[in-house]
């Protein structure tokens, strides 16, 4: 029964990746120097990647490669470069966030198995198929479920041939992963390019009710909770730490390990995490798998809890005996150490030493035999060796014909040249057969795949024609926009859309100018309304955040536009969604800058967007932000909150950062920015590339004053398209203060 489940193991260096090993583990996910989204953990080089594959395979444990960020234009090529080498590697899968890495996988490296990172967010059927497509065979859903959305999900993927994992230890995010600019906005540090600063830990000015960490939750325990998991259909239950050290990973793999052996052999499921609470840790929650999100999932305390824990537990209330449990945890953590390194010591992930014999004699065949760890072989020459004075296989040119065995895998540690009699010859061309000859043998007898070029994209020229103004609002007073401008009128659509659905139906029909908006979470029910929304409206376009929905329009045939939370940052995301889902447009990312943004290249007949105007969303949570800000009469967040609350606050670090706490009705809690985010250095740096710039009039309430009504915002901005040249400042006078950092640092 073991064999149906995985314990998934992070890998931040190689002491962790041994410790998990020892531990139990039977996977590891691990990452390189670049392309992966835990930039702060050690991580591998290339040149011990296959040490460590070859390590955790003789222990029968996969490695899982991260490659979990967004890619810039300008990196491209460095992928392809890093695809070839590892096409010809034994790692048996890498994570992907990026759509245009999904799609260069599907085109041109068929050989490596796909997983979709939790920076996907992966939380309704439409995305596990969106996904699929790109052949995904598995997808880590997202943090925020609970157990019976997991189990919906998982047994809806089966049933397509992905398998889902979830997390079931470690740190919580605050907000739903991918869709966090935190870090970001505040200093160029994108949790999209694995840099992320950690700012929800962050110590604020102490808010309303007395929290100095407002942001900052438990961490994720689903120990007790085994067969629920089990019953939901969960193929990988997933341990996070990458930028934990191997005590830390051995002990929450060895407890995993222990407990699904206990499980798969008795049916019984450990109830004591005591080790657990030894290493660190900030408190336990499973609110969000039970779903019972509550504000008992916060802690005023982003540091190690272990202490706290146990003195608790022992009633301890005083000082020495709080110095004696510290003492005794010391001990303890010590010990943990001093086993996992005699655990660890002989482990090696050395490259396999070679021993390599050339020998012949004129009349005979040339023979190279090669011993190593694994075995022994003999290669011989097509001709025999003939005396010759001028052209001869002497030591020097063994060498160097043979140097390539000395790779990833292997380097040779003797050469033996001796048996090999006299000045002989043998043709050029048979030694590169020989050399070929031996190197797929010691690639255990399979061809290595052929590297490929960067696939070029065919330029479009610059559009000649002036591009259009969008607007998103998001309510029913401001619809009469769309009689009074010719912009193009999006309506953000909520995110319980299912308790509005009736209304939102008939308020589309009865204005079809309007064009739908999808916000990136739809969860459940929220995302088959979405569903019955695109079929009893049947809009002509539509905007969407959310790639399921991107799935059903592709397959209903309505034109849709990728929105600007699918962090589209190169020209093979476009192709992706244009090729494979009849996406006719996409937002850039606001993340980029001019440099970064220049160089991608439009597909035919795709429109590009661009935001110049817009409350800059930090993050979004399925928590709620007010009981640890200004307070909430309700301990617990639930339907009845996403559909009725409404209401602001705002917190200010320590730094004098302000950032906005916004709840509006039928969404999730997001925050936002102080300042509003406005951009009209694009319209100059970049022209002819946009089809239509992008302006956000949502009721959002930060420190941006807009001193105009909405139609006047809306006939300035058009101006400033059509290249009115004194509209600029207009418009700065009227809409104040606002920021352009990301424009300026990009990524």
């Amino acid at each position: 029964m073991r064999n149906k489940f995985e314990l998934l193991a992070p890998g931040g260096d190689i002491e962790s990746i041994k410790a998990a090993i020892v531990a139990g583990a039977d996977a590891i996910y691990c990452g390189l120097d670049n392309f992966n989204a835990r930039n702060r953990a050690t991580n591998l080089t290339f040149d011990n990647l296959n040490g460590v594959v070859r390590l955790a395979h003789k222990h029968n444990c996969k490695v899982f490669l991260t490659l979990n960020i967004i890619i810039l234009e300008s990196e491209i090529p460095a992928i392809i470069r890093l695809l070839n080498k590892l096409v010809n590697t034994k790692i048996d899968g890498v994570i992907v966030q990026d759509l245009g890495l999904f799609y260069i996988l599907k085109e041109h490296f068929k050989d490596l198995d796909v997983h979709a990172s939790t920076q996907v967010n992966t939380h309704n059927t439409g995305q596990i198929r969106f996904l699929s497509k790109l052949t995904a065979s598995r997808v880590n859903l997202s943090r925020e479920l609970n157990i019976g959305e997991i189990k919906h999900l998982s047994y809806f993927g089966l049933e397509h041939n992905v398998l889902t994992e979830v997390f079931v230890h470690g740190s919580y995010c605050i907000g739903f992963s991918g869709l966090c600019y935190i870090s970001s906005v505040r200093n160029g540090s994108s949790g999209n390019r694995g840099r992320c600063s950690q700012p929800c830990r962050d110590q604020y000015q102490t808010t309303t009710v007395g929290k100095d960490y407002p942001l900052n939750m438990k961490d994720n325990s689903a120990f007790s909770d085994l067969k629920e998991l089990v019953d939901a259909g969960v193929y990988s239950l997933k341990v996070e730490g990458r930028i934990k050290k191997s005590h830390y990973v051995y002990t929450a793999v060895d407890n995993w390990n222990r407990q699904l052996n206990s499980y798969c052999n008795s049916g019984e499921v450990l109830t004591d995490n005591s080790e657990l609470y030894t290493v660190f840790n900030r408190d336990f929650s499973n609110g969000y798998l039970m779903g019972d999100i509550h504000k008992g999932m916060f802690i005023d305390n982003p540091r190690d809890n272990s202490a706290k824990h146990f003195a608790s537990l022992s009633n301890c209330n005083t000082e020495d005996g709080f110095k004696q449990i510290k003492k005794k945890l010391y001990d303890d953590k010590t010990e943990i150490i001093k086993t996992v390194e005699a655990k660890i010591k002989d482990l090696s992930i050395d490259k396999l030493p070679l021993v390599v014999t050339v020998s012949g004699q004129a009349g005979t065949k040339l023979k190279v035999t090669v011993t190593s760890p694994e075995n022994t072989f003999e290669v011989y020459s097509e001709s025999e060796l003939i005396n010759s004075d001028k052209y001869t296989i002497d030591r020097t040119c063994n060498e160097k014909w043979l140097k390539c065995l000395n790779n990833e895998d292997y380097i040779i540690e003797s050469f033996n040249n001796e048996e090999l009699a006299g000045s002989l010859y043998v043709p050029f061309y048979e030694l590169a057969e020989m050399k070929d000859h031996i190197a797929f043998i010691i690639n255990g007898s399979k061809t290595r795949i052929k590297a490929i070029d960067t696939p070029k994209l065919e330029k479009t020229a610059p559009l000649a024609t002036k591009p259009s103004l969008s607007v998103l609002i998001s309510a029913e007073n401001d619809v009469a926009l769309c009689d009074s401008t010719s912009a193009d009128i999006y309506y953000q659509l909520p995110d319980g859309l299912h308790a509005e659905l009736p209304k939102l139906v008939e308020l589309f029909k009865q204005n079809p100018k309007l064009i739908p908006w999808f916000p990136a979470i739809l969860i459940g029910e929220n995302y088959e309304a979405a569903v019955a929304f695109l079929e009893q409206v049947k809009p002509e376009l539509i905007v969407t955040n959310n790639t399921g929905v991107a799935y059903a329009a592709y397959e209903q045939g309505i034109d849709w536009v990728a929105g600007p939370q699918l962090n589209v940052t190169n020209s093979f995301s476009l192709q992706c969604m244009k090729e494979e889902f009849n996406c006719t447009g996409s937002f850039i990312s606001n993340e980029i800058k001019k440099q970064q943004i220049k160089h991608i290249v439009r597909p035919h007949n795709f429109k590009l967007f661009y935001s110049i105007y817009h409350p800059i969303m930090l993050l979004t949570s399925r928590q709620c932000l007010f009981h640890q800000t200004v307070g909430c009469k309700k301990k617990r967040f639930d339907h009845r909150c996403l559909k009725k609350c409404d209401k602001s606050a705002s917190i200010l670090s320590l730094k004098d950062s302000a950032f906005v706490v916004d709840k509006q009705r039928g969404s999730h809690n997001t925050m936002y920015s102080e300042h509003n985010y406005l951009n009209m250095d694009i319209l100059t740096d970049l022209p002819g590339m946009f089809s239509s710039y992008f302006i956000d009039l949502r009721n959002i309430q930060t420190a941006t004053q807009v001193t105009v009504d909405k139609t006047s915002v809306i006939e300035r901005f058009q101006h400033l398209i059509d290249g009115e040249p004194t509209v600029r400042s207009e418009i700065e006078s009227v809409i104040a203060p606002t920021i352009k950092s990301q424009y300026i640092k990009g990524l």
